[in-house]
């Protein structure tokens, strides 16, 4: 029996950067497009016999402006990461497989998958739905889609981008799993997250703090510092 193929899918970002006056998307963002892009390319029969079936397509971009977590400022209408990455997917013509649309006052990827859902971007019956991202990043986005939209096991389909691996992101996943145990009300779900990162940041100044008055081991304050960083929107 062939595999199941996605005709919605979900592509999270991984930030914007500066280029002179105008924002761009990293590296790791743009191969996320790309990923969607390939995807569709290869399953371009499926895409085609949902529109015929009255099931348009659909694929969602996500992502606000995770360097926030940073203290960096807002960058203008229109260059957030959905924003940055729905029009390079417009160049690509992917508009003309599925309806695109973008989500972009997300800053983690738990708010990524709350406030799609809020805004209602996915259609009724969505599964199976592809999860775009990298390979490292997709475990915790199946725990986290599984908690927000009840949807889990074939009913996702990973799609996975071109990129370097992450070694904080495991961890993040495991802090994940054990924080956000047995919560499932999405707005519960973000307060829970927000107060996790705000512990870990604690934990981060207070290792510093101790480091001038004694050695403290560079990969505890580096493995800190780098799970705060995933579980505040940057990977």
């Amino acid at each position: 029996m062939p595999s199941p193929t996605a005709t919605v899918l979900l592509v999270f970002g991984r930030g914007v950067t500066r280029s002179g006056d105008d924002y761009v998307l990293t590296p790791g963002s743009a191969a996320r497009v790309r990923a969607a892009a390939d995807y569709v390319a290869r399953h371009s029969a499926a895409f085609r016999r949902a529109a015929a079936e009255g099931r348009p397509a659909r694929i969602v971009f996500s992502g606000g402006w995770a360097e926030a977590s940073l203290g960096a400022a807002e960058p203008p209408p229109g260059s957030r990461e959905g924003d940055l990455m729905l029009r390079e997917a417009l160049a690509a013509g992917l508009d003309r497989w599925a309806d695109l649309h973008a989500e972009t006052r997300s800053r983690s990827t738990l708010e990524n998958i709350v406030h799609v859902a809020a805004e209602g971007l996915l259609p009724p019956g969505s599964a199976p739905l592809g999860l775009v991202s990298d390979a490292w990043h997709l475990p915790r986005i199946r725990y986290l889609t599984a908690k927000v939209l009840g949807l889990r096991g074939a009913d996702l389909i990973d799609v996975p981008a071109a990129g370097d691996g992450d070694g904080s992101e495991r961890l993040a996943y495991l802090v994940s799993r054990v924080c956000l145990f047995g919560v499932r009300d999405p707005g519960a779900l973000v307060r829970r997250e927000r107060r996790m990162v705000a512990w870990l940041r604690r934990a981060e100044r207070a290792l510093r703090r101790r480091a001038r008055a004694a050695p403290v081991p560079a990969e505890l304050l580096e493995q800190v510092t780098n799970t705060r960083s995933a579980l505040d929107g940057r990977v």
